[in-house]
């Protein structure tokens, strides 16, 4: 049975009875909120940690669907519904650098995530966004709401790891199928391992797709066309997230305008601003959105 996560005026999680009804949400975020192991201690990671605050702070209502365990530092997820399905451990990964690029291993993997999980009330958000990390959605999910804009960020359906926990890239099963039950897709260079040609092929098998180049941008392929978006000169802090953020941004800026263009652009320059500052405090400011807002309109 899932919970539902709240918080005292310290900031602890209370799980809060059946009985208490879960408020409407236009932003639902479905997928594992991860610990990262770094040099300086844990961090909460996740897709949807850094989805579900960019979307609250775009003035949204807010709910994740997640299994998370009581290791993870919650507190910067405070505000948001939570619905949660108890697990030991949390998802924990760690990344290190090499001179061969990121070595990741996954260190435990909590509980796996389906539609029922899925508080009635949440069914028909206007926008749903599949975000795992570790194959934990189910991938019926993207044809379980009809009534909304589904996004999805693949990553974790494109990763596996071995019995050391080693991750490994692997081909998205049953992509051809999903990609057109979806209204918009957002991955990495580095989900497709640079594979262009890859890209390319899924790209005319969606209704819309974007691919983030870190500081290079983004390249967003829709309806036979392909435009790339440049990303404005920063001085460069940590990434981490910034292709979250990225997503969340283009999707609540695509169904507000069913515009991808104007989606992409202002996506990628919000990003942009995400990779100045550290970890989950690169989350977007009120500000940092208004500018971004006039610079894509002006």
């Amino acid at each position: 049975m899932e919970e539902l996560w709240t918080r005292n005026p310290y900031g602890i999680i209370q799980r809060m009875s059946e009985i208490v009804p879960v408020q409407p949400v236009e932003y639902l975020a479905m997928g594992h909120v991860a610990v990262d192991l770094t040099p300086s201690g844990k961090q909460l990671g996740g897709t949807v940690s850094y989805a579900a605050l960019t979307a609250k702070a775009m003035g949204l209502r807010v709910g994740i669907v997640t299994s998370v365990g009581e290791d993870a530092p919650m507190q910067v997820l405070d505000g948001l519904q939570i619905v949660n399905i108890p697990t030991g451990l949390s998802t924990t990964f760690e990344n290190i650098k090499t001179e061969n690029g990121r070595r990741q291993t996954l260190h435990h993997r909590a509980e796996s995530i389906g539609f029922d999980h899925v508080p009635q009330t949440w069914r028909n958000a206007p926008i749903v966004h599949l975000a795992p990390i570790a194959q934990e959605l189910d991938n019926k999910l993207m044809g379980q709401f009809p009534a909304s804009f589904v996004g999805v960020t693949p990553q974790g359906w494109m990763r596996g790891w071995d019995e050391n926990g080693r991750v490994y890239a692997k081909a998205w099963e049953n992509r051809e199928q999903a990609l057109g039950r979806v209204g918009g897709v957002v991955m990495s260079v580095e989900d497709v391992n640079r594979d262009l040609e890859l890209v390319e092929s899924m790209a005319h098998q969606a209704k819309v797709l974007c691919l983030t180049e870190g500081e290079l941008g983004s390249i967003l392929h829709w309806n036979g066309d392909r435009r790339r978006f440049r990303a404005p000169a920063v001085k460069e802090v940590d990434a981490t997230g910034a292709g979250d953020i990225f997503a969340a941004a283009f999707f609540v800026r695509l169904n507000q305008t069913r515009d991808p263009w104007e989606a992409a652009r202002f996506a990628t320059n919000l990003a942009s601003h995400s990779v100045t500052r550290v970890g989950l405090d690169g989350i977007p400011t009120r500000g940092e959105i208004e500018s971004c807002l006039m610079e894509v309109l002006f």
